[in-house]
């Protein structure tokens, strides 16, 4: 399985509206997610490699970031008959087992990933106050294992700038992760 980076940051465009199950037993939508200086999208899955070596950094960004007004929340949107370890319930335990500070959302139909332009897992859509896009890089260093213990911050870093300019970095290297798993059409 060969390794995919999203395309580069596309400054100003919108972001797009949704309404997904949470697996805290809610409905979420672009306006329930959101915070006061701008919004972390990033679509995620369990089973990816890439998402496995990040995901206690993610964490540890997501709960800085949520004090720095950037509302933060994670989307699995790969086909759950071929990756039945992507399902529902298997999203549920991983957010309970990781205690995680943000919404964890379903996108079975993938119509929001679509919408999104997704392309891997991670991949890290990062708005604005306006919800204009300003970010899509990548976490850090990290690849399939994860990066040195100091790897600079680079999704932590563009947001705060993010939260206190409304602008993003122009220099933002591009995530690499797994492809969504497209359901056959």
């Amino acid at each position: 399985m060969a390794a995919l980076n999203p395309p580069v940051c596309d400054f100003g465009w919108s972001a797009p509206d949704f309404s997904l199950p949470g697996t805290d037993g809610q409905q979420h939508s672009l306006a329930s997610v959101r915070g006061p200086k701008g919004l972390l999208l990033v679509f995620i899955c369990n089973h990816c490699p890439y998402v496995q070596a990040v995901l206690d950094r993610l964490i540890r960004d997501f709960r800085a970031l949520q004090a720095e007004g950037i509302g933060c929340v994670a989307i699995s949107s790969n086909d759950v008959a071929a990756y039945p370890e992507d399902g529902f319930e298997q999203m549920q335990a991983l957010a309970q087992r990781l205690d995680f500070p943000f919404p964890y959302l379903y996108d079975e139909s993938q119509a929001v990933a679509r919408a999104y332009g997704a392309v891997c897992t991670p991949d890290f859509f990062g708005f604005n106050g306006d919800l204009k896009l300003q970010y899509r890089g990548r976490l850090d260093a990290s690849g399939r294992q994860p990066g040195p213990a100091d790897a600079r911050r680079e999704l932590f870093e563009a947001m705060v700038q993010v939260a206190q300019t409304g602008q993003g970095p122009q220099e933002q290297v591009a995530s690499i992760g797994c492809s969504i798993k497209w359901r056959e059409a």
